[in-house]
């Protein structure tokens, strides 16, 4: 089994997992997210140039913290192997340190006739407390796309861009209550699309309300040529009075199998020579979001998702040394059918949040809940199914003014038992550094700074 750890450990990480070190919890970016170009409102420009930006950093301390727990460290949860733990391994409070930064920069062009040609490039970088600063997701691009719109007939996108299943997700509606990497990186969902086309329709004039729809396809590693990666996002936003709506529907097959909803679409494996090799699977999301101002202070919002995940079975594409294996999901690892290739199975969960947050003068302050769900599996094997977990955060906002805030958050988690994470979490320990395996309980304040330009 050494040679099988070792392999798997440096040849085939997936791209979530060499970024799990730097992804930490905490109040994420203040930018907005506008139907075509996810950019901030405010900015510089220069004739048919945009420039927008946002840099933050916070600080906090946070308890009962287990990074190095794990016998074989960034370890993809969905190994067996990754469930070994070092006994006696200590951990506790440690100060945390968040940074990051995001520029968007566009150009838009009228071609007449009411059109317009526009292009978008973005990229976030993160670093932080004793952290390189690198890109956010190693490998992989936010923005990177050209569109065609017209008032009438809607919006035409190509290229790189954040799937909305994200993007939504974490902004506004987990970033307003604290819950933007908890509620939008977590599930089945995937975030960015690397070869992706986009139609946005216009607004149309539904019950007295608007109604923006939209669908989304992403052929991910066009080299698999038997189990070829698609992606499907129906997007639909309903804007009446106080209400907005947010629905969202994604389904794909042959992607990563993964449960972190900000991970890229790609294909099953970094290495297409393993397509032969391999067997398919698939998984998508139904989520439905809401926020409505119940008057001129208070907003309440909410938001409810359902997982589904196929299942992907292990199986041993290299014999070593070192021994390689794909990337699988919800495997039954006692199976004794064949020792190289072991079962995967189907999964459904749900998992909701809601949060109410208040506005007077220049502060604001808000509370939130989050409840990620145990799941539905035929897997003779605990895979973290019968787990479950909650975030509760509270927080205080200053806006200063000309783009700069100050803020600070609280918050605590609590696990449904002892073992592993549930199965919308990528790791054992993802968003709050606290690791399931070890302890049910953990909490955390943070005081943090954002200026967006």
């Amino acid at each position: 089994m050494h040679t099988e750890i070792q392999g798997s450990a440096t040849d085939r990480r997936p791209a979530w997992q060499k970024a799990d070190r730097v992804l930490r919890r905490g109040l994420p970016l203040l930018a907005s997210l506008a139907f075509c170009a996810p950019a901030p409102a405010q900015g510089l420009s220069y004739g048919p140039f945009t420039l927008n930006a946002f840099a933050k950093y916070e600080g906090g301390r946070a308890n009962n913290q287990a990074k190095d727990v794990q016998l074989y460290p960034g370890e993809d949860k969905q190994r067996v192997w990754a469930d070994q733990l070092v006994i006696g391994r200590p951990y506790g409070t440690e100060s945390t340190g968040t940074l990051l930064m995001q520029p968007w920069l566009g150009v838009k062009f009228d071609i007449g006739g009411g059109f317009k040609l526009s292009a978008l490039a973005s990229q976030r970088w993160r670093g932080g407390r004793g952290l390189p600063t690198t890109a956010d997701v190693p490998g992989f691009v936010y923005e990177e796309n050209v569109a065609i719109s017209h008032e009438e007939y809607g919006t035409l996108r190509v290229g790189k861009m954040t799937a909305r299943a994200w993007a939504v997700a974490d902004y506004p509606y987990g970033t307003n209550v604290g819950l933007a990497d908890e509620w939008g990186a977590s599930g089945a969902g995937y975030g960015m699309n690397t070869s992706a086309i986009r139609y946005t329709s216009r607004i149309f004039d539904v019950l007295q309300g608007d109604l923006v729809l939209e669908g989304t396809y992403d052929r991910g590693t066009s080299a698999f040529k038997i189990h070829k990666p698609r992606f499907y996002e129906l997007y639909a936003q309903y804007h009446s009075g106080d209400l907005v709506v947010d629905a969202i529907f994604q389904d794909t097959r042959n992607g990563n199998p993964m449960a972190w909803g900000h991970g890229p679409f790609t294909g099953l494996t970094p290495f297409p020579q393993d397509d032969s090799k391999l067997g398919g699977s698939g998984q998508g999301i139904a989520m439905v979001m809401a926020r409505y101002e119940l008057n001129a202070r208070w907003q309440l919002s909410g938001g409810l998702r359902r997982n589904q995940w196929s299942g992907a079975y292990a199986v041993l594409t290299k014999v070593g040394p070192p021994d390689l294996w794909n990337n699988m999901f919800n495997v039954d690892w006692n199976s004794t059918a064949n020792p190289q290739w072991k079962p995967g199975y189907g999964a459904t969960s749900n998992d909701g949040f809601a949060g109410l947050r208040y506005r007077w003068s220049k502060w604001s302050t808000w509370v939130a809940m989050e409840y990620l769900g145990k799941a539905a599996t035929d897997n003779p094997m605990e895979r973290g199914q019968s787990n479950w977990v909650s975030y509760n955060t509270g927080g205080l906002q200053y806006d200063f003014g000309h783009g700069l805030a100050f803020y600070g958050s609280v918050g605590l988690v609590h696990y449904g038992r002892l073992g592993l994470s549930p199965m919308s979490m990528p790791t054992n320990s993802a968003f709050t550094g606290v690791d399931s395996r070890v302890t049910r309980n953990g909490n955390w304040f943070i005081l943090g700074a954002v200026y967006v330009l």
